[in-house]
Protein backbone atom coordinates (compact mmCIF):
# COMPACT_ATOMS: atom_id res chain seq x y z
CA UNK A 1 0.00 0.00 0.00
CA UNK A 2 3.24 2.19 0.93
CA UNK A 3 4.77 1.65 -2.07
CA UNK A 4 1.89 2.15 -4.36
CA UNK A 5 1.32 5.50 -2.56
CA UNK A 6 5.01 6.76 -3.23
CA UNK A 7 4.53 5.92 -6.97
CA UNK A 8 1.35 8.13 -7.14
CA UNK A 9 3.35 10.71 -5.15
CA UNK A 10 6.25 10.33 -7.46
CA UNK A 11 3.63 10.29 -10.25
CA UNK A 12 2.03 13.33 -9.77
CA UNK A 13 5.12 15.20 -8.92
CA UNK A 14 7.09 14.94 -12.26
CA UNK A 15 3.22 15.90 -13.81
CA UNK A 16 3.24 18.72 -11.74
CA UNK A 17 7.06 19.68 -12.78
CA UNK A 18 6.25 19.16 -16.44
CA UNK A 19 3.17 21.56 -16.85
CA UNK A 20 4.65 24.85 -16.38
CA UNK A 21 7.12 23.58 -19.28
CA UNK A 22 4.37 22.44 -21.37
CA UNK A 23 2.19 25.70 -20.70
CA UNK A 24 5.21 28.25 -21.29
CA UNK A 25 5.97 26.16 -24.49
CA UNK A 26 1.99 27.09 -25.83
CA UNK A 27 1.82 30.22 -24.44
CA UNK A 28 5.50 31.26 -26.56
CA UNK A 29 3.83 29.34 -29.34
CA UNK A 30 0.60 30.84 -29.72
CA UNK A 31 2.66 34.29 -29.74
CA UNK A 32 4.53 33.70 -32.58
CA UNK A 33 1.60 32.41 -34.57
CA UNK A 34 -0.16 36.08 -33.34
CA UNK A 35 3.39 37.67 -35.18
CA UNK A 36 3.03 35.72 -38.43
CA UNK A 37 1.03 36.22 -41.31
CA UNK A 38 -0.60 33.52 -43.28
CA UNK A 39 -0.19 33.49 -46.81
CA UNK A 40 -3.66 32.58 -48.73
CA UNK A 41 -3.77 29.98 -51.25
CA UNK A 42 -4.19 32.54 -54.60
CA UNK A 43 -0.78 34.39 -53.34
CA UNK A 44 2.27 32.61 -54.44
CA UNK A 45 5.93 32.56 -53.89
CA UNK A 46 7.93 33.97 -56.83
CA UNK A 47 11.51 34.60 -55.02
CA UNK A 48 12.93 31.54 -57.44
CA UNK A 49 11.10 32.91 -60.75
CA UNK A 50 11.40 36.55 -60.61
CA UNK A 51 13.61 37.39 -63.34
CA UNK A 52 14.81 40.83 -61.03
CA UNK A 53 16.41 39.84 -58.26
CA UNK A 54 15.36 42.12 -55.03
CA UNK A 55 17.53 43.50 -52.87
CA UNK A 56 16.41 42.52 -49.57
CA UNK A 57 16.31 45.50 -47.51
CA UNK A 58 17.91 44.50 -44.56
CA UNK A 59 17.66 47.30 -41.47
CA UNK A 60 21.14 47.50 -39.76
CA UNK A 61 20.71 46.63 -35.91
CA UNK A 62 22.38 49.22 -33.79
CA UNK A 63 23.55 47.78 -30.31
CA UNK A 64 24.42 50.84 -27.60
CA UNK A 65 27.83 51.13 -26.39
CA UNK A 66 27.95 50.80 -22.86
CA UNK A 67 28.32 54.69 -22.87
CA UNK A 68 24.98 54.74 -24.75
CA UNK A 69 23.43 52.14 -22.77
CA UNK A 70 24.60 54.25 -19.44
CA UNK A 71 22.72 57.50 -21.10
CA UNK A 72 19.72 55.48 -21.49
CA UNK A 73 19.05 53.92 -18.04
CA UNK A 74 16.08 56.25 -16.81
CA UNK A 75 14.31 56.89 -20.04
CA UNK A 76 11.44 54.04 -19.71
CA UNK A 77 8.62 56.60 -19.96
CA UNK A 78 10.22 57.62 -23.51
CA UNK A 79 12.36 55.20 -24.52
CA UNK A 80 14.80 55.83 -27.79
CA UNK A 81 14.66 53.44 -30.28
CA UNK A 82 15.58 55.28 -33.59
CA UNK A 83 18.69 53.29 -35.12
CA UNK A 84 20.32 56.95 -36.47
CA UNK A 85 20.09 58.61 -33.16
CA UNK A 86 21.50 55.46 -31.17
CA UNK A 87 24.22 55.49 -34.27
CA UNK A 88 25.13 59.12 -33.22
CA UNK A 89 25.26 58.53 -29.23
CA UNK A 90 28.16 55.54 -30.07
CA UNK A 91 29.92 57.56 -32.08
CA UNK A 92 29.74 60.19 -29.32
CA UNK A 93 33.00 61.08 -26.68
CA UNK A 94 32.01 61.66 -23.10
CA UNK A 95 34.41 62.04 -20.18
CA UNK A 96 33.69 65.22 -17.71
CA UNK A 97 36.67 65.65 -15.51
CA UNK A 98 35.99 64.14 -12.09
CA UNK A 99 37.06 66.82 -10.44
CA UNK A 100 34.80 68.75 -12.10
CA UNK A 101 32.63 69.74 -9.18
CA UNK A 102 30.16 72.13 -9.97
CA UNK A 103 30.21 71.96 -13.22
CA UNK A 104 26.83 71.97 -15.06
CA UNK A 105 26.27 71.88 -18.82
CA UNK A 106 23.80 70.79 -21.25
CA UNK A 107 24.52 69.76 -25.07
CA UNK A 108 21.34 70.07 -27.22
CA UNK A 109 21.60 66.93 -29.80
CA UNK A 110 18.46 68.08 -32.15
CA UNK A 111 14.60 67.29 -32.01
CA UNK A 112 14.43 63.67 -32.66
CA UNK A 113 11.65 61.19 -33.67
CA UNK A 114 12.70 58.35 -30.97
CA UNK A 115 10.18 55.71 -31.31
CA UNK A 116 7.37 54.04 -32.85
CA UNK A 117 4.69 52.41 -31.42
CA UNK A 118 2.86 50.28 -33.81
CA UNK A 119 -1.17 50.00 -33.37
CA UNK A 120 -2.43 48.32 -36.32
CA UNK A 121 -0.97 46.25 -39.44
CA UNK A 122 -2.85 44.98 -41.83
CA UNK A 123 -2.08 43.34 -45.44
CA UNK A 124 -4.06 44.06 -48.59
CA UNK A 125 -2.86 41.30 -51.00
CA UNK A 126 -4.36 43.59 -54.07
CA UNK A 127 -2.38 46.77 -53.30
CA UNK A 128 -1.43 47.08 -56.95
CA UNK A 129 -2.11 45.35 -60.15
CA UNK A 130 1.18 44.15 -62.08
CA UNK A 131 -0.25 42.23 -64.71
CA UNK A 132 -2.89 41.08 -66.80
CA UNK A 133 -2.90 37.63 -68.82
CA UNK A 134 -5.67 36.19 -71.32
CA UNK A 135 -6.64 33.12 -72.81
CA UNK A 136 -9.72 32.91 -75.49
CA UNK A 137 -11.35 29.31 -75.70
CA UNK A 138 -14.40 30.62 -77.02
CA UNK A 139 -13.72 28.48 -80.45
CA UNK A 140 -11.50 25.44 -79.07
CA UNK A 141 -12.59 22.41 -78.60
CA UNK A 142 -10.73 20.99 -75.42
CA UNK A 143 -10.12 22.75 -72.47
CA UNK A 144 -6.76 25.18 -72.48
CA UNK A 145 -4.52 25.95 -69.31
CA UNK A 146 -3.69 29.62 -68.53
CA UNK A 147 -0.42 30.23 -66.45
CA UNK A 148 1.65 33.49 -65.46
CA UNK A 149 3.69 35.63 -67.59
CA UNK A 150 5.09 38.93 -66.43
CA UNK A 151 4.76 41.37 -69.57
CA UNK A 152 6.96 44.27 -68.54
CA UNK A 153 9.18 44.94 -65.74
CA UNK A 154 7.16 46.10 -62.62
CA UNK A 155 8.53 48.13 -60.08
CA UNK A 156 6.14 48.81 -56.46
CA UNK A 157 6.69 51.38 -54.59
CA UNK A 158 5.80 52.20 -50.87
CA UNK A 159 5.09 55.28 -48.78
CA UNK A 160 4.02 57.13 -45.88
CA UNK A 161 0.38 58.15 -46.31
CA UNK A 162 0.76 62.01 -44.22
CA UNK A 163 3.58 64.18 -44.14
CA UNK A 164 5.33 63.99 -40.62
CA UNK A 165 9.27 65.22 -40.25
CA UNK A 166 12.07 63.40 -40.05
CA UNK A 167 10.55 60.67 -42.79
CA UNK A 168 13.80 58.64 -43.27
CA UNK A 169 13.84 57.93 -39.90
CA UNK A 170 10.38 56.85 -39.49
CA UNK A 171 10.44 54.93 -42.53
CA UNK A 172 13.10 52.75 -40.81
CA UNK A 173 11.41 52.46 -37.40
CA UNK A 174 8.20 51.26 -39.44
CA UNK A 175 9.98 48.87 -40.92
CA UNK A 176 11.67 47.16 -38.29
CA UNK A 177 8.27 46.74 -36.71
CA UNK A 178 6.41 45.52 -39.61
CA UNK A 179 9.13 43.13 -40.51
CA UNK A 180 9.38 41.80 -36.25
CA UNK A 181 5.47 41.26 -36.47
CA UNK A 182 4.91 40.04 -39.85
CA UNK A 183 7.44 38.04 -40.73
CA UNK A 184 7.54 38.97 -44.38
CA UNK A 185 10.42 40.53 -46.88
CA UNK A 186 9.22 43.76 -47.08
CA UNK A 187 10.68 46.34 -48.57
CA UNK A 188 9.97 50.43 -49.23
CA UNK A 189 10.74 49.02 -53.42
CA UNK A 190 9.62 46.04 -54.98
CA UNK A 191 10.17 44.76 -58.11
CA UNK A 192 8.75 42.41 -60.60
CA UNK A 193 10.53 41.65 -63.61
CA UNK A 194 9.87 40.73 -67.35
CA UNK A 195 9.27 37.29 -68.04
CA UNK A 196 9.06 36.48 -64.91
CA UNK A 197 6.54 32.87 -65.34
CA UNK A 198 4.52 30.65 -62.65
CA UNK A 199 4.06 26.86 -63.49
CA UNK A 200 0.77 26.79 -62.06
CA UNK A 201 -1.82 26.83 -64.76
CA UNK A 202 -5.90 27.83 -64.51
CA UNK A 203 -8.22 25.75 -66.39
CA UNK A 204 -10.55 27.72 -69.47
CA UNK A 205 -13.06 25.75 -70.49
CA UNK A 206 -14.08 25.16 -74.32
CA UNK A 207 -16.85 28.67 -75.06
CA UNK A 208 -14.33 30.91 -72.36
CA UNK A 209 -12.45 33.39 -72.27
CA UNK A 210 -9.96 33.36 -69.13
CA UNK A 211 -8.53 36.10 -67.18
CA UNK A 212 -5.53 35.76 -64.85
CA UNK A 213 -4.89 39.11 -63.39
CA UNK A 214 -1.52 39.31 -60.76
CA UNK A 215 -1.23 41.78 -57.88
CA UNK A 216 1.44 43.36 -55.28
CA UNK A 217 0.43 42.65 -51.91
CA UNK A 218 1.73 45.64 -49.34
CA UNK A 219 1.73 45.46 -45.08
CA UNK A 220 -0.42 48.83 -44.06
CA UNK A 221 1.32 49.87 -40.99
CA UNK A 222 -0.44 52.49 -38.37
CA UNK A 223 0.73 53.62 -35.32
CA UNK A 224 2.45 56.59 -33.38
CA UNK A 225 5.80 58.52 -33.60
CA UNK A 226 7.16 60.18 -30.22
CA UNK A 227 9.08 63.35 -31.24
CA UNK A 228 11.12 65.11 -28.12
CA UNK A 229 14.19 67.39 -27.98
CA UNK A 230 17.67 65.24 -26.75
CA UNK A 231 19.57 66.77 -24.37
CA UNK A 232 23.16 65.14 -22.76
CA UNK A 233 23.07 66.71 -19.13
CA UNK A 234 26.46 67.29 -17.46
CA UNK A 235 26.83 67.70 -13.51
CA UNK A 236 29.97 67.24 -12.71
CA UNK A 237 31.16 63.76 -13.49
CA UNK A 238 27.54 62.68 -14.29
CA UNK A 239 25.94 62.67 -17.20
CA UNK A 240 22.61 61.44 -18.60
CA UNK A 241 20.25 62.05 -21.60
CA UNK A 242 17.49 64.32 -20.99
CA UNK A 243 14.31 64.42 -23.61
CA UNK A 244 12.06 67.63 -23.17
CA UNK A 245 9.02 69.11 -25.57
CA UNK A 246 7.69 65.24 -25.96
CA UNK A 247 4.94 64.92 -28.78
CA UNK A 248 3.18 62.57 -30.51
CA UNK A 249 1.97 62.11 -34.08
CA UNK A 250 -0.08 59.33 -35.90
CA UNK A 251 1.31 57.80 -38.99
CA UNK A 252 0.55 55.38 -41.66
CA UNK A 253 2.24 53.31 -44.28
CA UNK A 254 2.28 51.11 -47.45
CA UNK A 255 5.32 48.76 -47.23
CA UNK A 256 5.18 45.85 -50.14
CA UNK A 257 5.94 42.70 -49.61
CA UNK A 258 8.79 41.11 -52.04
CA UNK A 259 8.66 38.62 -54.26
CA UNK A 260 5.18 37.27 -53.78
CA UNK A 261 2.14 37.95 -55.80
CA UNK A 262 -1.59 37.62 -55.72
CA UNK A 263 -3.47 35.79 -58.25
CA UNK A 264 -7.35 36.42 -59.47
CA UNK A 265 -8.48 34.36 -62.32
CA UNK A 266 -12.08 34.58 -63.48
CA UNK A 267 -13.90 33.41 -66.29
CA UNK A 268 -16.29 34.81 -68.88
Amino acid sequence: MKLNRRIIFLFALVIALLLPFNHSTLVSAKEKKKQSVEIPNHVLDISKENTYPNATEDQEVIEPSELTKELLEGLEKTPIENPDLIKMLNETTLKPSPIAIGYRGMIFLGRWPLNYKSNETNVNWQYQKINGNELNNLGGDTTQKLSFSQQTDKEIKGALTNKITNPDDVKKMMLLKAKHKTKLPLSYKAMVGKGTKKDQAYNVPVKKYGYLNAYAPAINEKGQITFGEVYIQLQGKNKKIVIKNVTKQGIGAWIPIQDYISFSFTLK
